[in-house]
């Protein structure tokens, strides 16, 4: 008899909530200040996304916090103490210290717990990029795979995961220290549009500008063209910083362009739009690797 397992993750992977609930996944809630009072993402105290991109707008400056490792000790011990394993997929440990956070905490419960399974992935993904791994470790453990299988099963896709997006206003990224002041000022003078990626360590990188919001949307899915192809592809997610039309466009030229018919939109949630801000359209699927 295979041993059960839960699969964990953060709420920076901005799944839709149903989604969640289907696939009976554990979400660890983010933090986050805005204009002076505390929410929390994917807890007890919510802000929706076309509300929290509405104060952005108006020029409140979000701000996110870490997950603790007691944090993590608490959501973890939930299920361990159940006799329920544990498989945790982190957001990227180059953008943020919650995998360190969940790594450390899975060391503590290992000896509160030894006859137990704790393994925690460290995802180098983003978003709905750190969304669709968990949406494949699903797949595979509705499959029928065990913890092992599934954790060695992600591993060997990881660097398969893709993510291109482009962004509105690099105002955002500078003042998270993404990107220059000159260059944030000078995009936004001329019209140019960053593409960036997530690298093969799980870093944001920009990777070229193109002139115009429509061309960079275009460019999203030129990259996926080029990098997919002799991949199958049965899904691709897109998400976006209150902008949904943008993404419904990138979905369709996809579709038309690359022939794969399903696909996930969705919102990019308040700890990671904090960062990228409004007008965010990120794509990802699974491509040749992540190198550009």
């Amino acid at each position: 008899m295979m041993a059960e397992f839960i699969i964990s993750t953060d709420a920076t992977c901005d799944l839709p909530e149903d989604f969640i609930t289907a696939s009976n996944l554990a979400v660890i809630p983010m933090r986050f200040t805005i204009n002076n009072e505390e929410y929390i993402s994917k807890g007890e105290k919510e802000l929706s996304a076309k509300e929290f991109y509405q104060l952005v707008r108006q020029g409140a400056m979000p701000k996110t916090a870490l997950i603790s490792p007691e944090e993590c000790e608490q959501h973890f011990e939930k299920y361990l103490s159940q006799g329920v394993d544990v498989l945790h997929i982190a957001f990227s440990s180059a953008l943020s210290g919650s995998c360190n956070s969940a790594k450390i905490a899975a060391e503590q419960m290992s000896e509160k717990y030894p006859n137990q399974k704790i393994m925690v992935i460290d995802s180098l993904c983003a978003s709905l990029g750190e969304g669709l791994y968990v949406y494949y470790a699903v797949q595979y453990k509705s499959n029928g795979m065990s913890i092992e299988e599934t954790a060695e099963k992600l591993e060997s896709i990881k660097q398969n995961l893709c993510h291109y997006f482009t962004v509105d206003d690099l105002h955002h990224l500078h003042r998270g220290g993404r990107v220059s002041k000159t260059t944030a000022v000078l995009g936004s003078v001329l019209g140019i549009k960053p593409i960036l990626h997530v690298d093969e360590e799980g870093r944001l990188i920009p990777i070229g500008k193109v002139r115009g919001r429509k061309q960079s949307l275009n460019q999203l899915v030129e990259k996926m063209k080029a990098k997919s192809s002799g991949l199958e592809n049965s899904i691709f997610f897109v998400s976006h910083g209150d902008c949904e039309e943008d993404a419904k466009y990138v979905a369709e030229l996809v579709k038309k362009e690359c022939g794969i018919k399903k696909y996930m939109i969705h919102d990019i949630g308040p700890v990671i739009g904090a960062h990228s801000g409004p007008g965010t359209v990120a794509l990802f699927f699974l491509g040749q690797n992540r190198t550009e």
